[in-house]
This record gives structure tokens, C-alpha cells and sequence, in this order.
């Protein structure tokens, strides 16, 4: 049997690191606490991170690469359907890297980097959900003018970007754990896709209906 080459040392830190600040926030993980878990001294982790911004950019690169690619393809939405599955997988990533949405606000005060990017991230969720809305006027599936559209693709980011916060402001011990995971993403994008009923057209709206129905949590 062929043994699997060995990961290189800067992939596994980022990999612990993004676990830890999923389960303990960001502020709360020390640099210490990242080479205990990885039980790798101080001066190797410096070696490839030497501040702990550069492992949160890091791990933002790579969250910002996965975004865009999911973002682009709103323009191939065109159904009830395709919408329902575009929003789960954008509220799956959501919850891969949910430190950077639970802890956003604590972030954007010490990273003038991230406070750049999160606003490109902003303008691009806005520009992909007008796009997916535009598609399913065009296919007759909903109906709404300009001003409607730009209003509800705002809101449906207000909600991708800060439904964690609600959750954990509902459940701060459990909210946030790994066995809730289903139920949050569920509940996300059950909350940006209603805000389509009052534009649907029948017999779409009864769709998404049952959708929401069936995945009700």
C-alpha cells in the first residue's frame, strides 16, 4: 500500500486553526493554544504564521476563493429549485468558516485587510443575489421591478451574512456546535428564500412552499 505523503505543516495548522476558532471564537484562541493543539512549539507556527491577522487572512483567502466561485453562479439560476440549492451550499460555506461571521464585527476592528475584503464580499453577494432574482424574473418564475429587486437582494445579504449571530444569540452554548449544524444551514436559507414569496407566480410560490415545508426545522 502507498502511504499518503504527509501534509505540509502550514495546511495543518490552518485546518486546526479554523477549528478552533469555529468552536471557541476567535479572541478566544491564543497562538499558544493553536501549536498545543497541533503540539508544535511556538517558534514553528511563527515560522509560517507570524501573527495571528496572518492566519485569519490566511483562512479568509480561502473562504473568499470558495465564495466567489459559489457567488458565480447565480446567473445560472433560473428555478425554484436551482435557488433552493445555490442558498443551501452559500449558508454550508457560511457555517465552514461561521468564526468569521460570529465574530465579524471584533474582526473588522483589528484587520484594516479584512475590513477591505468584507466590503468586496458585501458588494459581490449583492451584485450575485440581483443576478439569481433577474434570472427568475426572466424565466416567469417571480415578478418584481427594479427598486423591489435591489431592496430584496439587500436584505437576503443582511441575512446570509449576520443569521449566525441570530442563532447564536438564541442558543450561545449550542448554536454553533458541530450537531447543529444542519438546522442553522436549513434555517438560513429558509429565511433568505422567503423573502421571494410575496414576488412569486404561481405555481412557483406554491413550490417553494413545499419546500420550506418539507425542510422546516
Amino acid at each position: 500500500m502507498v502511504k499518503k505523503a504527509p501534509r505540509r505543516t502550514a495546511e495543518r495548522i490552518l485546518e486546526v486553526t479554523l477549528t478552533l476558532f469555529n468552536r471557541y471564537g476567535e479572541p478566544n484562541v491564543s497562538t499558544t493554544l493553536i501549536s498545543s493543539e497541533l503540539n508544535i512549539s511556538p517558534g514553528n507556527l511563527y515560522y509560517h504564521f507570524p501573527a495571528k491577522d496572518e492566519l485569519v487572512n490566511a483562512l479568509f483567502d480561502r473562504y473568499e476563493v470558495e465564495l466567489h466561485r459559489l457567488l458565480s453562479a447565480a446567473t445560472e439560476v433560473a428555478d425554484i429549485e436551482n435557488a433552493w440549492f445555490f442558498m443551501h451550499s452559500l449558508f454550508e460555506l457560511v457555517w465552514q468558516y461561521r468564526f468569521l461571521y460570529r465574530d465579524l464585527n471584533d474582526l473588522l476592528t483589528k484587520n484594516r485587510r479584512l475590513e477591505t475584503h468584507v466590503k468586496d464580499a458585501l458588494l459581490h453577494k449583492t451584485s450575485a443575489f440581483k443576478s439569481l432574482l433577474q434570472g427568475l424574473e426572466s424565466s416567469t418564475a417571480l415578478k418584481m421591478d427594479a427598486d423591489e429587486r435591489e431592496a430584496c437582494a439587500t436584505h437576503m445579504v443582511v441575512i446570509l451574512t449576520w443569521w449566525l449571530s441570530f442563532e447564536y444569540v438564541k442558543d450561545p452554548r449550542h448554536a454553533l456546535e458541530d450537531a447543529s449544524a444542519v438546522r442553522a444551514v436549513m434555517r438560513g436559507a429558509q429565511g433568505v428564500l422567503g423573502l421571494l414569496l410575496p414576488y412569486l407566480e404561481s405555481p412557483h410560490k406554491d413550490h417553494l412552499r413545499g419546500l420550506l415545508s418539507a425542510y422546516k426545522s
